[in-house]
Parts: C-alpha cells; sequence; structure tokens
C-alpha cells in the first residue's frame, strides 16, 4: 500500500487523529514546561551535539574501545553488516544456548531489522515486555511512535483487543489492563532463557550499556534470563561517561517531558562472581545474567555516515519529540509512513538506512515548518536533511528521477523559464488564465486535469480575473501620459 494512499485512509479516521493530537499536545506541554525549567538548555543542546558530532567523526576509533571495553568485562561483541546477519547472530546465540523463550524490552532498532518474525520463524516465543510494546504485539501491528507504540490506541481499543486476544472479561480501566499485563508479563519472565534489549547509549571508555526507562521491564529482560543479547545502533555511543549527563539531561525532557525517568541501567559485563544476589517468589537465586553479547549494528549506518549531510542524521537519540512537534504526524501517524521509524526523523531514517525498501515519496511526507528542528534536543537539521533527499528524488544527484519526478521537474523548469522575463510572464499568464477559465465551473475550478489534479483533490482554485491589476494600471499610466 502506497503512502499515499494510507495517509488519506489515516486523514478518513477521526479516532486515531484525535488521539494522536491529544497525546502529542499533552507531551509537548509538558517538555515545554520541562525545558522552561533548565536554564541551559540551549547550552546543553550545544553541547550534546558537538559530542554526537565529535563522536561520529571518530566512530571506528571509539567502536574499537567499546568492544575492547565489553571484552574485557566479560562480554561477547558481535558484528552485523545488515538486517539478515544481526538476526541470524541472535538466533545463534539462542541455540548455542538452547533457549525456546525469549522476553524483549523496547528496542527500535529489533523492529528495524525484524527480530520478532525471525526469531518466530526459528521456532522461538518471544514476548515485548514494554506495555505499549505488548499491545501492539498482541494486535499484531508495528509501532506508531518511537516512545509511545499504542499512541494511536484508546483505553477502550485495548480493553476490547484484550478481550478478544487474551480471552478476559472487557474493561477500559488502564490499571486492570495494566495488572492483568502484569501477571502474563511476570511469567514469562520467570520462564525466560534470555532477555533481548536495546541501548540508548553505549560508552566506549568503560563498555557500559545504559537504558532508561519508566516500567522496569527493561532491568528485568537484562537481569532475570542467563543470557542477555543488547542490540547497539552503531551511532549509539559516546566517548565516556562524563558525557552521559548532557544525554541524560535532555532525552527524558525531550521525549516525556520528565527530569529524569523512573530507572535508568548501567549494565557493564555479565554477572560476575561475589556479585549481590537476589530473590524472589518463583525465581532462582540469581542477579545478572551468566552471557552478555552485545550486537554492533551497522545496516546502512556506514552509507549514511559518509553522506556529509545525512550524517547528521545519526546524531538523533530517539526521543520522538520530533514526531509530537510535527503537523503532518499528528494528522495522519505513524502507520502512514510506511517503515519503522516515523514522523520527521522517519523520513530521514527510512531512506537512509533502507534506501531500496523505503517509499520514494517518504521525504516529501512533510510541510518543511521546521517545528522538529526546533525541539530537536541534538539540534539535527531535519529540513535540510529533506530538502537533501527531495533534491536526490528528483535525479539531483544521479540524474534518475522517477517519471513523475521528472515530470515535475520539466514543469517547474517551464514556470522558471515563464518567470525569468516580463513579456514571457504576460503571456503565461494569459494563457494560463485562458485555460483556468475554460475550466471553471461556477466561477472555480473544481478538478484539474492530470498531472495537476493532486491540487484540487482538497481544494477548489479560484479563476483568474479578466480585468487584471497590471491591465488597469498600464491603462492609467497611459492616461497620464496623455
Amino acid at each position: 500500500m502506497s503512502i499515499d494512499t494510507t495517509s488519506r485512509s489515516a486523514l478518513d479516521d477521526d479516532h486515531p487523529r484525535g488521539l494522536l493530537q491529544q497525546v502529542t499536545a499533552r507531551l509537548m506541554a509538558k517538555r515545554a514546561a520541562a525545558v522552561a525549567a533548565v536554564p541551559q538548555w540551549a547550552d546543553l543542546r550545544e553541547q550534546a551535539r558537538r559530542i554526537k558530532r565529535a563522536t561520529l567523526a571518530g566512530l571506528e576509533r571509539y567502536l574499537l574501545e567499546f568492544e575492547r571495553q565489553v571484552t574485557a568485562h566479560g562480554g561477547v561483541v558481535h558484528w552485523a553488516g545488515d538486517a539478515a546477519e544481526a538476526c541470524r547472530i541472535v538466533a545463534e546465540i539462542a541455540a548455542a544456548n538452547d533457549v525456546c523463550r525469549v522476553v524483549k524490552s523496547k528496542s527500535m532498532v529489533a523492529e528495524e531489522i525484524g527480530l520478532n518474525l525471525f526469531l518466530e520463524q526459528a521456532g522461538l516465543k518471544v514476548v515485548e515486555t514494554d506495555f505499549g510494546e505488548y499491545i501492539i504485539q498482541v494486535a499484531g501491528e508495528r509501532p506508531s511512535h518511537i516512545i509511545a507504540p499504542a499512541i494511536h490506541k484508546s483505553r477502550a481499543d485495548v480493553g476490547r483487543l484484550f478481550a478478544q486476544k487474551l480471552k478476559i472479561g472487557y474493561t477500559d480501566d488502564p490499571a486492570t489492563l495494566a495488572a492483568h499485563a502484569r501477571v502474563v508479563l511476570r511469567g514469562e519472565f520467570c520462564a525466560a532463557q534470555m532477555g533481548i534489549s536495546g541501548a540508548n547509549f553505549g560508552v566506549a571508555s568503560t563498555g557500559t550499556i545504559v537504558i532508561v526507562e519508566n516500567e522496569g521491564n527493561a532491568r528485568l529482560t537484562t537481569t532475570l534470563p542467563r543470557v542477555h543479547v543488547a542490540l547497539v545502533g552503531i551511532e549509539k555511543l559516546i566517548p565516556a561517561v562524563e558525557d552521559l549527563g548532557v544525554f541524560l539531561a535532555l532525552l527524558p525532557r525531550s521525549a516525556t517531558g520528565q527530569a529524569m525517568t523512573s530507572y535508568v541501567s548501567f549494565i557493564t559485563g555479565p554477572r560476575r562472581r561475589g556479585d549481590a544476589r537476589t530473590a524472589g517468589p518463583g525465581l532462582e537465586e540469581r542477579f545478572g545474567p551468566e552471557q552478555l553479547h552485545v550486537v554492533l549494528i551497522d545496516n546502512g549506518r556506514t552509507r549514511m555516515l559518509a553522506d556529509p549531510v545525512m550524517r547528521d542524521v545519526l546524531m538523533c537519540i530517539r526521543c520522538g519529540a520530533c514526531q509530537n512537534a510535527c503537523p503532518v504526524y499528528r494528522h495522519i501517524g505513524g502507520h502512514s509512513y510506511g517503515g519503522v521509524y516515523a514522523g520527521p526523523i522517519g523520513s530521514l531514517l527510512g531512506p537512509g538506512l533502507e534506501p531500496r525498501t523505503s517509499p520514494p515519496d517518504l521525504p516529501f511526507l512533510s510541510t518543511l515548518c521546521g517545528a522538529c528542528a526546533e525541539v530537536c534536543p541534538v539540534k539535527v537539521d531535519i529540513p535540510a536533511a529533506l530538502l537533501h533527499l527531495r533534491h536526490q528524488a528528483m535525479g539531483g544527484a544521479t540524474g534518475k528521477a522517477l517519471p513523475y519526478r521528472r515530470l515535475q521537474r520539466l514543469l517547474m523548469r517551464a514556470w522558471a523559464s515563464a518567470m525569468a522575463g516580463p513579456v514571457r510572464y504576460r503571456v503565461a499568464s494569459r494563457v494560463l488564465g485562458a485555460v483556468l477559465r475554460t475550466l471553471a465551473r461556477g466561477g472555480r475550478v473544481r478538478r484539474l486535469p492530470w498531472p495537476f489534479h493532486g491540487w484540487t483533490e482538497i481544494r477548489d482554485l479560484p479563476v483568474p480575473p479578466r480585468r487584471t491589476f497590471r491591465r488597469d494600471l498600464n491603462r492609467g499610466r497611459d492616461g497620464r501620459r496623455a
């Protein structure tokens, strides 16, 4: 299904659109209040931008340092060039450890590589443990927001979904629904042999994985199963622990309007002899996994790194603020973008990471209003990158544009030529006015012929008057001369 079809379908559905606008407005209001409480916010953004840019400039060095430190602390590092290799590595780790049940904390990179489906096809049971991701998994859908996967579903929607799929009595009480999920997930945590997580940051100097969350499910995922696999996009690295303070101030405020999330986990290696032990009902007496595997994933990131414009997109810390600020996203929702990542950042990450499968129109799904860049905590110039991709789609980089993009380019050249001189402008205006008047019905053009029909699908076009300001002005000048 094309982006045009899915976005029009989303615009016709008032229910999810209303939810999107309510929730994103609330998140934006909370963000604004949190940002206002930090006088040095602009300085923090600039500092984060400098750190990220410097890290990307020396990424190979930081990746090798990160690998050395993870290995020194007892972990194992795997390198994955693409999605297929990353999935294969995780499946091989599971097979080597006789894993049949897996719990997952929220991970956009896992969604990006299609890990759940791959493991399920290999015979493993995979359960999402973030409540929003769990809802989406039960519904058989993709996340529609980076930090709020089920943002498009109301509590009544979730109640009906659980009643239908989980065979429980209908309720739309959030506490009751969450309590039911908690009971189910507690059993999954106890039974799982492998936990899979993402990472918000990877610290090169210590080999530490940092995860921020609000539910505690990531902490259970990374400590209860005997094997922990962390999926880390190579752009997630920062040089040192000292740099974390900047990002831990920016990320929660930008994402949810919190000064700090409920849980911030620092994971450096697997369980070691002498580590503190704990026990709970039905749990073995253990704390921390026996094995830690870190999968460093490229999947198009080095290609983006080589592009001077797209490189800055890799600075993104996945806060979702650009989605909340985007008027297009708030109207059509995440599923309309046709990929894992939605909103303004999705319009860049889709073509950047998966150019062959990304919808070609994705960079055009924006008003270029700049709201996304204004709220980005690391100052990614999203509009400039979108224009860069639009230029490429029009054949600017290779000369090979899509057929309808070639037509648009020819029409724009014709328009530019008509505007380049007064005589051409007057002739073009008269011709265009005459054509539009022949198409008019009731004084307005209600439908233009192809390839201009898109302009009149949601608007009427007024007909240029026969008596123009320029004609009256010239006649007045002629009269004064006389």
